[in-house]
């Protein structure tokens, strides 16, 4: 083969190669690399988020509580904003805007990553329906900007600010938690029932992608929507909630400090949660001047954000006698027919420990009727001392114990944030405050736990509970608030679990027949609802920063009960002052519909009272109980009673209401 031949093989080759390789190049340019169809696409495609409606939330009658309503966000890519050629001042006039303010909205950091030229963001959020329409007659005058449409939280009863919650955009650490879930814009539920079921009622995102033509503006959906992904709408929800209930509830406690639980006592469904001072829901809508109302709310003294039902700690007062009673029947440290003669108070080395005058108790039920100090103080006592005087800590173990399995000092598992477990003091307890090397402690240094002062705290939710298992005779479900899920997707297991106590049912008969006979001829009298059997028992817890405040919890009907019921109201003295007739009347409200003529102007009285004039500071509602130190008892004074009597003077006779004369 001569030279040329070979030169002329060789070109060849190259130009063989050569063809080969940008075939090849051809070849994975048009089946396999899209990142150039991507950059087209990005330059004549805009892929917008679709928000999908967030879950609607109805009360248990099928009323809706909580619904959607159209918001409108003023969108913006920044790439296609003509400024040149763009009439600037048009623009700001219709939005009601500065031209600096225009162009600060403009200016990104665009070296952050948070924004894109070629990524639309918020310009303008929450417009008003009125510039959303006189913005919309003139938008294809500026290309780059268009409408987004979101859904906002309405509230047609304008009741339960507390227990629905409210929404809030997401903040860098919603966005980092979320796995990708959330972007910056996107909304979450913040508090209550928006924030425990968010996962249920958010829904799910979509997309839509529109064409653009050269000049950038919106020509129409591309490939006729082809490649669109619909938003999937987030889960109806059914609450336990009682929307009318609710806001009657909310009515009597205007102008007061305070909560108020009621549940059904036969599957723990809530059927209102009272947290008072509180306001308006619609408030705290995702519109203009949300967060000057944000502020105003988290800086009022009054402290309207703090769940009182949930989150405040109160001693319960005499209302916790039920627990001391049911304790003692089932260790055998408390006989039923046991009676006490009551000298006006328990009297123990050398002291005097008040009691209120009342009838002679000759058994449980009357101890529980009459809310005897004397009988309760020597009842606890027993308990504690059962295993021997000097020896109390088994017997305020075993006690404690009891008050865990019937809820207390435990978190309930309600399906609501921030719930507190509140305190119930067992032997280690004691022992961090007083040191053996000091004395230690003894039945008499505790012995106020039995009224239920002290150490002991609990929160309005717990009480409540406490009234619904003592109306089960024994048996307790974790309160909640979600009933069922319209869509059928069944709400969690835990709220099916039925919490057995270890006592007796017939010692239960007996706490409910004192609880009747409370009302029926004791110190609850006021909370009598014609023609039902109210179950209560009144409170007055003391309140070292001022008035004591008044508790009540009840359940009713006595036979099959339809409601177990707790309300707690500070400063506002004895249990049967506001507790009980306030308690009376939700329960009167739910089970007949309408008040009776006979007691309206005590509805009218409770309504119209105004207690926050009492004081100009609210008073903490979480009361710490200062120890005392070694193993004296504590003081008289220290120890209310459960009606209106301050007195220290014995012997005194009874007048109008209980009251003494002097």
């Amino acid at each position: 083969m001569n030279i040329s031949a070979q030169r002329q093989r060789n070109i060849q080759l190259v130009f063989l190669l050569s063809a080969a390789a940008l075939i090849a190049k051809v070849a994975h340019l048009q089946l396999f690399d899209d990142s150039f169809r991507k950059r087209a696409d990005a330059t004549t495609i805009d892929k917008l988020t679709v928000y999908p409606p967030r879950g609607l939330v109805y009360d248990r009658h099928d009323r809706l509580i909580i619904n959607n309503e159209a918001m409108y966000d003023l969108m913006v890519t920044y790439n296609q904003v003509d400024l040149k050629s763009m009439n600037i001042l048009k623009f700001c006039r219709l939005l009601g805007i500065t031209e600096e303010e225009f162009y600060l909205r403009l200016k990104k950091d665009w070296r952050s990553g948070k924004y894109s030229r070629s990524v639309p963001f918020v310009f303008d959020k929450k417009l008003s329906i009125e510039k959303y329409a006189l913005l919309q007659e003139s938008l294809y005058e500026f290309p780059g900007f268009f409408v987004q449409v979101r859904n906002i939280r309405g509230y047609p009863y304008h009741a339960g600010a507390h227990v629905l919650g409210y929404i809030n955009e997401v903040d860098p650490r919603d966005i980092e938690r979320s796995n990708g879930e959330y972007e910056s814009g996107d909304y979450i539920g913040a508090a209550g029932l928006e924030s425990e079921y968010e996962a249920y009622l958010r829904g799910v995102k979509g997309h839509t992608s529109l064409l653009k033509d050269n000049l950038g503006r919106i020509v129409g959906k591309y490939m006729n929507g082809a490649y669109d992904v619909p938003a999937i709408p987030g889960h109806d929800l059914t609450s336990s909630i009682d929307i009318d209930l609710q806001t009657y509830g909310e009515r009597l406690m205007q102008n007061k400090t305070g909560s108020i639980v009621a549940i059904e006592p036969k599957t723990g469904q809530i059927l209102c949660m009272i947290s008072a001072p509180t306001y308006d829901p619609n408030l705290l809508a995702m519109t203009q001047g949300r967060g000057a109302i944000f502020s105003q709310l988290l800086t009022d003294s009054l402290k309207p954000f703090f769940d009182r039902t949930v989150m405040a700690k109160y001693p319960p007062g005499s209302i916790f006698k039920t627990v001391v009673s049911l304790v003692g029947l089932q260790e055998g440290t408390l006989s039923p027919g046991h009676g006490v003669s009551c000298n006006g108070g328990y009297f123990y080395a050398g002291r005097l420990y008040k009691c209120h005058h009342h009838s002679h108790v000759g058994n449980v039920v009357d101890a529980i009727a009459y809310s005897c100090n004397t009988y309760y103080f020597n009842e606890f006592r027993n308990v504690v001392d059962k295993f021997g005087f000097s020896n109390p800590h088994k017997g305020l173990d075993i006690f404690a114990d009891y008050c865990n399995q019937l809820g207390l000092g435990v978190q309930l598992g309600i399906d609501y944030p921030n719930e507190n477990k509140g305190n119930i003091p067992d032997a280690k307890y004691y022992d961090k405050i007083y040191k053996k090397e000091l004395g230690g402690w003894r039945s008499p240094t505790i012995m106020s736990v039995g009224i239920g002062q002290g150490e002991i705290q609990l929160t309005t939710l717990q009480m409540a509970n406490l009234a619904a298992c003592i109306a089960n005779k024994g048996y307790w479900y974790s309160p909640h608030l979600a009933k069922e899920f319209r869509d059928r997707t069944p709400i969690p297991d835990r709220f099916y679990k039925k919490h057995v106590v270890r006592i007796d049912s017939q010692y239960f008969n007996m706490v409910q027949e004192g609880m009747a006979e409370c009302v029926n001829r004791g110190t609850a009298r006021v909370a009598q609802v014609p023609g039902i059997q109210v179950c209560g028992k009144t409170g007055t817890s003391q309140n070292p920063h001022g008035e004591d405040h008044s508790v009540f919890f009840a359940f009713a009907p006595k036979v099959n009960p339809k409601i177990a019921i707790a309300v707690y109201v500070e400063n506002a003295g004895w249990g049967a002052s506001y507790a009980a007739p306030i308690a009376g009347l939700m329960i009167e409200k739910l089970l007949n519909d309408t008040i009776s003529a006979a007691r309206l102007p005590l509805e009218e009285r409770m309504i119209n009272a105004n207690l926050i004039s009492r004081y100009k500071k609210p008073t903490p509602v979480q009361v710490q109980v200062k120890p005392r130190s070694g193993q004296e008892p504590p003081d008289p004074n220290d120890i209310p009673s459960d009606v209106p009597d301050k007195s220290p003077v014995l012997g005194a006779t009874t007048g109008e209401n209980g009251r003494r004369k002097r």
